[in-house]
């Protein structure tokens, strides 16, 4: 019988009791939030701009929350003070705004403002740096992280069904990868 490192097992066992903190998206859910994107009289980047009046974007999403869409933006203040912003997807005005204070969405928004570190721009330039790269499609999502010293934006983009991920340096003009 071949013998396994303990080291080896630990990992696997640490990767497979982590695992992925949510759930992937069913194709109706997708089907779902494409829909609404594509209906949304305000775009990701339009959201990502009237929500700096209240801090620094560090990502931003459509969400169907409770059956409606919505536009999520998490926003950094004085380095320390996170909050949710919410933008109305038709006028494009701030719903409400709520402190980020614990749990999973502050774990969330720390990791998110620590991608934006080295960046030299902001989130809303990725998003439209990424949507011209690809004719047609909307963004649904941007969230900054640290890559290799780098802080990067990725995109998520949806056009009718088909659904990509851009990966844009935010510390240059050029994009890393793109799916």
């Amino acid at each position: 019988m071949p013998k396994v490192p303990i080291a080896f097992l630990s990992v696997l066992g640490v990767a497979l009791w982590v695992g992925p903190a949510e759930p992937a998206m069913t194709d109706k859910d997708k089907a779902e939030l494409a829909t609404a994107v594509s209906g949304a009289k305000v775009t990701l980047e339009q959201g990502l701009m009237v929500s700096k009046k209240n801090g620094k974007p560090v990502s931003a999403k459509f969400e169907i929350e409770n059956g409606k869409p919505q536009l999520s933006v998490y926003i950094v203040k004085d380095g320390s003070k996170y909050s949710e912003v919410i933008v109305d997807h038709t006028s494009g005005e701030i719903a409400k705004a709520e402190p980020i204070t614990g749990g999973d969405d502050l774990t969330e928004a720390k990791k998110q403002s620590d991608g934006m570190f080295r960046a030299t721009r902001e989130l809303r330039e990725a998003v439209k740096e990424a949507k011209r790269d690809n004719p047609g499609y909307n963004a649904v999502s941007v969230w900054s992280e640290m890559k290799d010293n780098h802080s990067v934006a990725t995109v998520t983009l949806v056009k009718d069904s088909d659904w990509k991920t851009a990966v844009i340096d935010l510390t240059v003009y050029k994009t890393l990868i793109k799916e």
